[in-house]
């Protein structure tokens, strides 16, 4: 794979920009500036990715989610963003989303964003106890403070929440 260097590091950094500032439109033209040779680079996709998420584009999101995966294994990023998508497609949901996702935690044991996520997913699905030993990885693995405030905001952990006070 190519390196990615200037002009496509500057394009890619003013996209960044311009999605901070909710400017999609302007991300994308950015994004479009990218030589073709390097817009399947991982720092690329993981941008093209953000813009498709903001702009709720689920199914381009997923397959931009599936290169991720597939050009850099070695991310936890591209399986996040994979099952963030397959919850939202509309062939997805919720099942496909955590079949997706849980491979991942084997292979990225200390990344707590995955844990955390398949506590949202199996929450979500009424599995209540499944949900809170996800979470408490999550808890073991992360910031114990940050994970729990963050929990108590989210809606997918809602029927966790009385709990989550207790923590």
């Amino acid at each position: 794979m190519q390196p990615l260097e200037p002009p496509d590091t500057h394009y890619l950094l003013h996209a960044v920009g311009w999605i901070e500032l909710g400017n999609l439109a302007e991300a994308k033209a950015e994004l479009a500036h990218i030589r073709s040779v390097v817009r399947m680079h991982p720092d690329v996709l993981e941008v093209r990715w953000l813009v498709c998420a903001e702009s709720q584009q689920w199914e381009e999101g997923l397959q931009l989610a599936r290169a991720l995966l597939h050009n850099a294994p070695e991310r936890a990023s591209g399986w996040l963003h994979q099952a963030y998508a397959l919850r939202r497609v509309h062939h997805g949901g919720l099942r496909e989303a955590w079949d997706a996702l849980l491979p991942a935690f084997e292979k990225f044991p200390r990344a707590e964003i995955i844990a955390y996520n398949l506590s949202c997913y199996a929450c979500q699905m009424n599995e209540t106890d499944t949900a809170r030993l996800w979470l408490k990885r999550a808890i073991s693995i992360g910031d114990k403070e940050h994970i729990k405030r963050r929990a108590l905001e989210d809606t997918d952990l809602e029927p966790l929440w009385s709990e989550l006070k207790q923590y």
